[in-house]
């Protein structure tokens, strides 16, 4: 049973959706792909107009959360990164590090755990499978398709759980 007193809430992903990560593509697209380089380059990443003026306008009226495939490890650059673009105050829903899990599965994990309690809005998020599997799930979904699609983050994505 949701909670109805409380505000909806709004969530987004952040590679590709807020976050533009075509500078750091190319770590992925050598062998062995440099995880470190990928992850250290995000702060660097610049705003994508779309993700963020939806994430603004979302705040009217739903709590803003954030749910990303990055790893914990990531977290002090990726609330620096929101707060350095003006985005809404949030919770950030991070993996595990060392969660290898394809991101479909576990953002579909928190995305059913967050619904329990609380009204699921929206779901904003570039990955096609995520979108997919949430759209399944009975959760509504928005697909940002705003940013330059990635092969190589793709497999990042769905088979090799990095991101």
């Amino acid at each position: 049973m949701t909670d109805s007193s409380r505000r909806p809430l709004a969530v987004f992903d952040l590679d590709n959706t807020l976050a533009d990560t075509a500078h750091r593509q190319r770590f992925l697209e050598r062998r062995p792909r440099d995880w470190d380089a990928f992850f250290a380059a995000a702060p660097q990443d610049p705003p994508l107009p779309e993700g963020i003026a939806l994430a603004v306008e979302s705040a009217r009226e739903c709590e803003v959360v954030y749910l990303t495939g990055r790893p914990e490890r990531c977290r002090p650059d990726t609330r620096e990164w929101l707060d350095r673009h003006g985005l809404p105050a949030g919770r950030v829903y991070m993996r595990r590090d060392g969660d290898r899990r394809p991101a479909r599965r576990t953002k579909l994990e928190i995305l059913r755990r967050l619904g329990r309690d609380r009204e699921v809005r929206v779901l904003v998020d570039d990955d096609e499978l995520v979108c997919d599997d949430a759209e399944a799930a009975g959760f509504t979904v928005v697909r940002a398709r705003w940013a330059q699609t990635s092969a190589a983050l793709h497999v990042a994505q769905e088979r090799e759980g990095r991101t």
